[in-house]
């Protein structure tokens, strides 16, 4: 089975949730049979990942505009036009961004499934006309695509609604078993100590609510505690030079992107980790802190309602002083936790999504 896969700005060593998803699914597939070229962004391109395979994916990397509003559809149309010379049995488009021009794809006639990893158009960074055109995006993945991914029940139980489309497949992110560090020599490095800082993990946009923690934090501070933030921007504007101002004014420790051990150590230290987002589809930072036994203080959104989490963890979405509270009940317990993350194995979902190809290709034409 020869799969393309566009969507994804590429991976490794490129920040972002889908990013991770890619990463994860794509070299699974390969071993069960695909045969799998991922179409990457020629911006996220630089010295540690410009490869031309990785670990049995092919990698075709193509031009993108580095502009926000540019970026996403004119690198899709290129790939696209791209990927119709490959001739794949299945073109897997991710988000529902480069899901508008899913018509062109059909139009060329190729099989498409889409998968939805949120509603993009509840992002501040979006303007109004931006956020119309995600929702023409996400009208035509859902009604125009082969079969439709969404990577949780609740993006199911809209989108479904909205579009009048029964067969939607839920399909969850996932989590690795965690690879623990022996070693402390990263966290040392930035000047924290085992168990004397909070952590929270992800790009530096508006509505992962990092300016809420940071505000919070205060209390919290006076007890000794750090707080560190993994990620950055992946372009710089307004608000993320903003949140850095506000994170040196306060301390806060801002390690920018990291993976790998450098990652490991950072939530395997942790006394808490911390998820203030506004949005989110499905995220995969919170499932890996919960890998590692991390005790969490996440918003009350539905998109982190996770089954294995209680009550407890929640704090209202955007209410400092309810966050400061959670904050510093959850040091007072300082533990340890297991969570049931079955739902969330890799493998599981690499071997859902190869049903879901399989079902596409010996299905007739549709839709319509």
């Amino acid at each position: 089975m020869k799969v393309a896969v566009v969507g994804t700005r590429g991976f490794p060593n490129v920040q972002g949730g889908i990013e991770t998803h890619c990463r994860e699914l794509y070299p699974r597939l390969t071993a069960m049979g695909a045969d799998v070229t991922v179409i990457r962004r020629k911006p996220y391109i630089n010295d540690s990942n410009r490869i031309a395979e990785f670990e049995g994916v092919r990698f075709k990397d193509i031009y993108a505009p580095r502009n926000k509003y540019l970026e996403t559809i004119v690198h899709t149309f290129f790939a696209i036009i791209y990927v119709r010379s490959l001739k794949p049995d299945i073109l897997h488009i991710h988000a529902m961004g480069p899901s508008l021009l899913v018509p062109l794809g059909r139009l060329l006639g190729m099989k498409i499934v889409m998968t939805h990893h949120g509603a993009d158009y509840n992002r501040d960074k979006w303007g109004f006309l931006a956020k119309k055109i995600l929702r023409l995006g996400e009208k035509a993945g859902v009604t125009r695509s082969n079969a439709v991914i969404a990577i949780s029940d609740a993006i199911k139980r809209d989108i479904s609604g909205k579009y009048n489309r029964s067969d939607i497949n839920v399909i969850h992110n996932g989590v690795n078993q965690p690879k623990h560090s022996s070693e402390t020599s990263y966290i040392t490095a930035l000047g924290l100590t085992p168990g004397r800082y909070i952590v929270s993990v992800g790009r530096f946009v508006k509505e992962k609510g990092f300016d809420d923690l940071i505000d919070a934090f205060g209390p919290v501070a006076k007890l000794g505690y750090k707080l560190v933030i993994a990620g950055d921007a992946d372009l710089p504007d307004s608000y993320s030079e903003s949140l850095k101002r506000k994170a040196k004014e306060t301390s806060t420790v801002l390690t920018g992107f990291i993976q790998g051990e450098q990652l490991r150590q950072l939530v395997d230290n942790a006394a808490l980790f911390a998820m203030t987002s506004y949005h989110e589809g499905l995220p995969i930072a919170l499932l890996e802190a919960l890998s590692f036994g991390l005790d969490v203080v996440v918003s009350d959104i539905e998109a982190n309602r996770l089954a294995c989490l209680e009550e407890e963890d929640f704090y209202r979405v955007g209410d400092v002083a309810d966050l400061a509270r959670k904050l510093l009940e959850k040091l007072s317990m300082s533990r340890r936790r297991r969570y049931d993350l079955s739902p969330y194995d890799w493998d599981y979902i690499s071997r859902q999504t190869l049903d879901v190809y399989n079902r596409v290709l010996n299905s007739g034409p549709k839709p319509k």
